[in-house]
Parts: C-alpha cells; structure tokens; sequence
C-alpha cells in the first residue's frame, strides 16, 4: 500500500502537515518537514547532486577511518557508548556537509549537535507526536494552558535551533572569504549562490535548512541504530559469533573489513538489515499528505488526509516475517538454509520523500558493524551476585526510536585485532 500510494501516486501524497511545534522550535526550514512544492523540490536537487549513490562512494575512506576511531574509543571508554556512537555518526556528516574534522571534545560543531539531541529533540519528539500537532491553536496560549506546554518548551529550544541553522553556514562563508575553505557541500553551495551561477533559486535561507538537516538527520538516525545493533549483540551472543566466524573466514585477521568485503560478508549484511528492521529509527516515519481527493481499494481519501507509512507495522507483520519480535539476521538468509525473507522496505521513506541521505547512511552503518564485530567482544556484564545481568528490549521514542540505557561489557577479541585499529 504504502508502494501503491506514496511511489505509484508520489504526485499526490508528497505533501506534509503542518508540524506546529517543530515550527516552535525553529525548525520550518528543515527540508523533511516542508511541504512538496518548488522550494522543497530545489532542497532535493541540492541534495541529490551531491549524495547520490556515486558522490557517496567517494565518502567510504573516511567513513572507514571513522569506524576504526569509534572502536577505538569504545575500547579506552566503553561506559561512554552512545556518546562515542554520537560522535561517529557527527564527524562523518560534518566532514562531508562542511569539510570540517572534529578533534577535540569540546569542538563547537560537536557542541552543537550535543545540544540539540540532549535539549530539543526530547522536546519536540516525532512529527505528529504532541497534543499541539493535533490542535495547533494551542501554540499561542499561555504555557499553562492545559496541552499549550509543549509548545511552550518547543519555543525555549530555539536558540539550539538558530546555532544549528546559522554558525556552520558563518563558520564556512568566513573561511570562504579567508580562501581556508576545505571542499564540502556547504561550500559548494555558497560558492554557487555567491556566483549567480548554476540555480539561481538557491538563497541563503535554503543554504542553512538543507545543511541544518543534514547536520541532524545525519546523526540521530545513524547513531540510534547503531545502538540497537549493540543492544542485539548483548542480547544474541550467538549471532555476534556466527558473524565473527565469518569475518575471520574471508578477511582474516591481518586487516580490517573494507567496503570491497561487502559482497563476501552475507551475514554481516544480513545482521545490519536485521537491525533496521526490529527496531526501525523513525518507526512512524514522517507523515505525508494527500494533495487531492482519490480512491484506493474502494476506499475514499479525501484532500489533505495525512497518510503514515508505518515502517514499525510493516516489520513487525507475520504473513512477511516469522516470530517479528525476534531479533534473528538468518531471516534473509535464502532458502533452504534460512527463510528468505525480504529486507524491510521503507527504512529510508517512500517515494518523492525518500531520504537522500540514504546511501551515505547505509554505508556509514555497514562499516561501523563491520569493525565493531572484527575487533570487539560485546558481552553482558556480571552483577554483584555473579549473573549474566540481561537488558531489556525496550526503547523510547523522541525524534527517533532507541533503546532505553542499558548496560555491557565492550573490549578487544584480542591484542592482534585490537593493534589494527591503534
């Protein structure tokens, strides 16, 4: 349906509601939440000229040395997980939106991120999430006003909001100026604005929301499957070994996976769209909506109806998956040996609103798996009374889906495995 509707019918149900209290935050420029129309259409082309399947492969050196920092620092501060996977998912986004390398904890880039995921996106959660989406009129009451709170708390992240859309946008314009300007998009793009070349379409306040949501999308998503993907491993030791059985097979242990790999490492493969379907990062995905009236199966839809595809629901459907709570990667092994059953489509979006981010993002996850499982043990911890002490398989849900904090063991396989990635 979601197929049927939002690809074959993608004219139609492109369109997006009113988010009033992203709006509150400061975020109506975001190119996710924009209506379809002519300037959402120029964000695309932005973005799609510069992240398309052929630009993202040129992005896989530094991806791959990312991944071996995100290890490494995993190994020296195992307690500081999710801020290690924060990191690796804001250098590699950072480096190709503005050419910039983080190197220090307190880099404002790094700052700026950490803001924003820490105060505004607990704030605003998912679109369509707060009592002030369904009645928007409640954003210009006074925050006492019972359900106008949100709002209320939405307009106090503001200014997170503002550093996000304007110091990247400052910061690489100056270096421009002082000819220091390292090749980005953000570059790219101000270069071509300055010029009068190419799209003359592009302004200044189109430049900040397409590079203030590749800045956020880029991260938050990223990161929270990469801890679900911990989270499996502590839960399923069994995959983690079969994994690791197969990367020593094929790459052995004098290297680290690369991206030539891929195609020899089905199960690692199988265990990264796994991740993507039992736990989905933005499990509701972005609400669309219909731009006139249509009929579908008989059944009457009228203009402006808001359409979810509920990526949550499509994984979790037993006529496609067998026993979809748990978590199991030999799923898609194909039959006889497994059960053959398709990747979960939808994990990026449908159609015309599709993430274009995509392929950056597949490969950014595939090559943290992959030298995650090369070079580390993920293991329970051991409670004061001697036992396996098990997290639970629970997750909250902000702007994206992540499990609730847990608790692991993270450390080397050995020396030999741990000196690659020193």
């Amino acid at each position: 349906m979601a197929v049927d509707l939002l690809e074959k019918r993608g004219s139609n149900y492109s369109g997006r509601p009113v988010f009033p209290l992203h709006e509150s935050a400061g975020f109506s420029r975001a190119t996710a939440l924009m209506d379809y129309g002519n300037d959402h259409q120029l964000h695309r082309k932005m973005l799609q000229k510069y992240f398309n399947k052929g630009k993202a492969s040129l992005h896989r050196p530094f991806q791959a040395q990312e991944a071996r920092a995100l290890v490494q620092n995993l190994i020296l501060k195992p307690e500081n997980r999710q801020e290690h996977l924060i990191r690796f998912a804001t250098s590699i986004i950072i480096q190709i939106s503005y050419g910039h390398v983080i190197e220090a904890e307190d880099d404002p880039y790094l700052k700026i991120v950490n803001d924003v995921v820490h105060h505004v996106l607990p704030v605003i959660g998912p679109p369509e999430g707060s009592v002030v989406d369904l009645f928007p009129f409640l954003r210009h009451f006074p925050s006492w006003f019972p359900g106008a709170h949100d709002a209320y708390l939405a307009r106090s992240t503001r200014p997170f909001v503002e550093q996000l859309h304007q110091y990247p946008v400052a910061d690489i314009g100056e270096q421009m100026r002082l000819g220091t300007a390292k090749p980005s998009f953000l570059a790219a793009q101000l270069e071509e604005m300055q010029s009068g070349e190419g799209n003359h379409a592009i302004t200044l306040e189109h430049i900040q929301g397409v590079s203030a949501v590749l800045y956020l999308a880029g991260t938050d998503t990223t990161a929270s499957s990469l801890s679900t993907f911990f989270l499996a491993m502590v839960l399923h030791p069994e995959c983690q070994a079969k994994a690791q059985q197969e990367i020593d097979a094929v790459v052995g242990s004098n290297r680290l996976p690369d991206f030539n790999d891929r195609p020899s490492l089905p199960y690692i493969e199988c265990i990264l769209q796994e991740t993507l379907r039992w736990h989905p990062a933005v499990p509701l995905g972005i609400p669309h909506t219909s731009r006139e009236d249509d009929t579908y199966n008989g059944m009457f839809i009228p203009k402006g109806s808001i359409v979810v595809a509920h990526a949550r629901g499509m994984a979790l459907n037993e006529e496609v998956y067998k026993d979809p709570f748990t978590f199991e990667p030999d799923r898609f092994i194909s039959k006889p040996t497994g059960r053959g059953e398709p990747y979960l489509s939808g994990s990026f979006g449908f159609g015309r609103r599709i993430c274009p981010g995509r392929f950056l993002a597949d490969d950014s996850l595939w090559i943290a798996i992959a030298t995650a499982l090369a070079v580390l043990s993920i293991s329970r911890e051991i409670g004061e009374d001697g036992l396996e002490i098990i997290p639970e398989d629970k997750f909250k849900l902000e702007a994206t889906s992540q499990p609730l904090p847990y608790r692991c063991r993270i450390y080397p396989r050995n020396d030999v495995m741990r000196s690659l990635v020193a």
